[in-house]
């Protein structure tokens, strides 16, 4: 799949451009940078090394190398990403390596916050991308109109391009956020009182009556 580099960083294109963006960027990133909305106490690394949060970085801390994410046991990964509202993905945003240590490709798999090792074979990813061996950051455009109600994120590395781990530096997201809606609160009223619902009033059999005794 062919990428372009620019300043340090490169982009695969979806196969369907059915985006429109701005790439202005401040010292928080792009301006659709979704890292205030990932909720990073939550993020959960499988068969790793480390907590999965260590790697969704400010943008700022992007090309840090000194806090990775390495696969443990083998060389398959999986990074289960919470938002805290519903998203409209655009792009994922990778800095991976170094070398054989670089994933062949991820997996995206939408909603599925429970999601492990048992799991990925049986259920068909939204999208997946090729990894190239590239010690910069990659962005990869998703096929927005497959990610246009994400409340959570997740991704399977399957296999290192040789090595016995693993390796991720970074882990970014870029979209539109929008904030989830709680269902309604529904309350009942009473058209007319029934005795039999209430409790009684002392003195009383629970039938009232104005004639005097």
């Amino acid at each position: 799949m062919p990428h372009n580099h620019h300043d340090g960083h490169c982009s695969h294109e979806s196969n369907d451009n059915d985006h429109d963006h701005d790439h202005g960027t401040s010292d928080l990133g792009p301006n659709d940078n979704l890292f205030p909305h990932i909720d990073r106490a939550n993020v959960v690394a499988l068969n790793a090394t480390r907590e999965g949060s260590v790697v969704v970085k400010p943008w700022n801390q992007r090309n840090n190398e000194e806090a990775f994410l390495e696969s443990d046991a083998d060389d398959q990964l999986i990074i289960r990403i919470p938002l805290t509202g519903s998203v409209r993905l655009r792009s994922l945003l990778l800095k991976t390596g170094p070398g054989d240590q670089t994933p062949t490709k991820v997996a995206l798999f939408s909603n599925q916050p429970s999601m492990d090792f048992n799991d990925v074979s049986d259920k068909a990813s939204v999208q997946e991308f090729d990894i190239p061996q590239d010690r910069n950051i990659v962005e990869y455009a998703v096929k927005t109109a497959k990610f246009n109600n994400v409340s959570s994120l997740t991704l399977f590395f399957p296999a290192s391009q040789g090595a016995d781990t693993t390796r991720i530096y970074y882990v970014g997201l870029l979209g539109h956020w929008t904030e989830r809606k709680s269902d309604p609160v529904i309350t009942v009223y009473e058209t007319q009182a029934n005795l039999a619902d209430h409790e009684r009033i002392q003195g009383t059999d629970g039938n009232f009556s104005t004639t005097p005794s």
